[in-house]
């Protein structure tokens, strides 16, 4: 047999003071720690030296590539000759190859807008507080919404041709599809997107499918905005 506990019971409001096992409160009294705590803690956030690294080495990479290269700088604009094509900044230009697929209100406004309100109100569907994979549970069900939801995005875009946006949809699928079929015993790029929750999936196709779009209007579009090998471009 164990030895017995040497359990105390006593009347007292501070538990600190007090080591006690059991303690009777009445009702005159309540079970607050009296403590002194420090009012200012000293911490350093991990993420503000994240950024900052970041910040140096982008400020150091703009820098190099300043040195080494001219600005892509054009003739001054000609108010009586519009250039063809005559493209638009290179962070709209993604926007700008949307409107060769669909018209104007839908490329333009609808599209934009159903975008930024998606990864706005998704992330709070599935609060993951613990960031688990977003196949970790319900992989059967998840798969096939997944499934779903690409089969119909991809009749969409081949509709309106969309193949760009197409690509992209299918090699995010496909990786998804992967972390499906992966466990938490996979190793290596495996488990990396294994672990990987919903809003990682959601971000990831966003900004592969703007990049894409963006570097297509920069490099592949033409005079009339049609398909163009870059090193054929005067």
């Amino acid at each position: 047999m164990s030895e017995p506990k040497d359990f105390v019971a006593a009347l007292d409001s501070d538990s600190r003071r007090t080591p006690v096992r059991i303690a009777f409160l009445t009702r005159r009294t309540s079970p607050s720690v009296k403590a002194r705590d420090e009012e200012l803690v000293m911490t350093y956030p991990e993420v503000v030296l994240r950024v900052a690294v970041a910040m140096e080495a982008l400020l150091l990479g703009l820098v190099l590539i300043s040195l080494l290269w001219n600005a892509p700088l054009e003739e001054l604009a000609d108010p009586l000759q519009t250039p063809n094509p005559a493209k638009a900044p290179w962070y709209f230009l993604g926007l700008q190859e949307l409107l060769h697929y669909f018209p104007p209100v839908v490329g333009g406004v609808l599209i934009p807008t159903l975008v930024v309100l998606g990864l706005v109100v998704i992330p709070y569907f599935d609060i993951n507080i613990q960031a688990d994979g977003f196949f970790v549970r319900n992989r059967r069900r998840k798969m096939q919404a997944l499934v779903a939801v690409t089969g119909a995005s991809a009749l969409f875009f081949l509709w309106f041709e969309v193949y760009p946006v197409l690509a992209t949809t299918l090699l995010t699928a496909g990786l998804m599809l992967l972390a499906a079929i992966s466990t938490a015993q996979s190793r290596g790029f495996r488990y990396w997107l294994f672990s990987k929750p919903l809003s990682f999936w959601i971000m990831s196709w966003f900004l592969l499918t703007a990049v894409t779009l963006t570097v297509i209007g920069t490099f592949f579009r033409g005079a009339g905005w049609s398909w163009i090998a870059p090193w054929r471009m005067e």
